[in-house]
């Protein structure tokens, strides 16, 4: 069984409990206006072109089998039209300007480079998380790398929005320790204008994970002028579950767009703030109004 992995960021600390190794894996069916893994949405490898570390040295244009490469006197440009993410320019780029983000790997390949680090795990209680994107919507590949991290004794989270079918919940189940779940809204008419779906699969997902008796830690990235005012509701939908461990307030962080701009897109802030101390302060208040243990 293969995925598409974009990443694997070793000593996670806020990917669930203890010291973490956290995949990323590539294809999300949400496309979140303030999404800090932009380069996790498209489902097929994109190359990433990092301008401020390009120092014009020329050697990928060579290298390039679609001329997408070019130099235009001592100035590169990079035609993004006719790039057809071969990853040969990262090859010889000297000042790793480019990379190509997305890498298909194996489920041993994942296992065998997450066992490197399970000393860490065993030390602190931690393990490994599965992410995205949207990792269930490769649920198939996600658990076979679960059941094998079981099989050796490591923690296993998956940190995913919901909007997946219950099928997908099924498959990785039998080997999840806790589920990281994503309420973005609870309107689903704003959900949708800031996230291009409705959120009514979400709710019964989490529903459905609660009635299988697995814990769940429940994230809410915290916009002032998105979602600041649907807290109580969010609240008092929490209070009604069994398996909820805490809820994580993730205050937004506005600085993405390079993020954007290495895979040739713009960022859409538009009514989107960062929440103050007070913002903050209030949201963590409603919550633990409904006895719901809050962290920020």
């Amino acid at each position: 069984m293969t995925g598409l992995v974009f990443d694997i960021k070793r000593f996670a600390v806020h990917d669930g409990d203890g010291i973490r190794t956290t995949v990323f894996i590539k294809g999300c069916p949400l496309n979140c206006k303030w999404c800090h893994n932009p380069e996790g949405i498209s489902f097929l490898p994109q190359m990433q072109y990092f301008k401020n570390k390009c120092i014009n040295c020329g050697e990928c244009v060579s290298a390039c089998k679609a001329s997408a490469q070019k130099m235009l006197g001592d100035k590169h440009i990079f035609d993004r039209s006719k790039c057809i993410s071969c990853g040969e320019c990262q090859k010889v780029c000297l000042g790793e300007a480019m990379h190509l983000c997305g890498r298909e790997m194996t489920d041993k390949e994942v296992f065998d480079a997450v066992m490197e680090d399970k000393v860490f795990y065993d030390t602190s209680s931690g393990g490994v998380t599965l992410s995205g994107g949207e990792c269930l919507c490769n649920a198939d590949f996600c658990a076979d790398i679960l059941r094998l991290c079981k099989e050796n004794g490591i923690n296993c989270a998956v940190d995913t929005s919901g909007f997946v079918p219950k099928s997908a919940i099924d498959k990785v189940a039998p080997y999840t320790d806790i589920f990281l779940y994503d309420i973005k809204h609870f309107d689903s008419d704003k959900h949708r204008e800031f996230t291009c779906q409705g959120n009514e699969k979400i709710l019964e997902n989490l529903i459905y994970i609660d009635g299988k008796g697995i814990p769940f830690e429940v994230r809410i990235p915290l916009i002032k002028g998105v979602n600041d005012d649907a807290i109580a509701q969010i609240g008092e939908f929490l209070s009604g579950l069994n398996n909820l461990t805490k809820v994580r307030l993730l205050p937004y962080n506005s600085i993405i767009d390079s993020k954007y701009e290495a895979i040739g897109k713009m960022s859409d802030k538009e009514n989107m703030e960062v929440p103050d101390s007070e913002c903050i302060k209030q949201a963590k208040k409603t919550l633990e109004a409904f006895g719901i243990n809050v962290v920020v």
